[in-house]
């Protein structure tokens, strides 16, 4: 049940508003700011959910692997 939390937070970070440091960042908003209305600073809140989906990305691979040698 662990790992599927694990991929619940996943998708919430690519799909949902998320809260860094008390702030709201939604990447879909972002992304339409930063390439179509070149927003720079747009362009610095998605990479830091970037780095979010990348860290929750090293745990459920680290998962996968831990789970596959049990198998």
């Amino acid at each position: 049940m662990e790992n599927i939390d694990r991929f619940d937070e996943l998708l919430k970070l690519l799909t949902e508003k998320v809260i860094i440091n008390g702030k709201e960042y939604s990447l879909k908003e972002d992304f339409e700011k930063y390439f179509i209305k070149n927003n720079k600073s747009a362009g610095i809140r998605i990479r830091k959910v970037m780095q979010l989906v990348r860290d929750s990305s090293k745990e459920i691979r680290k998962a996968i692997q831990a789970h596959k040698k049990d198998i």
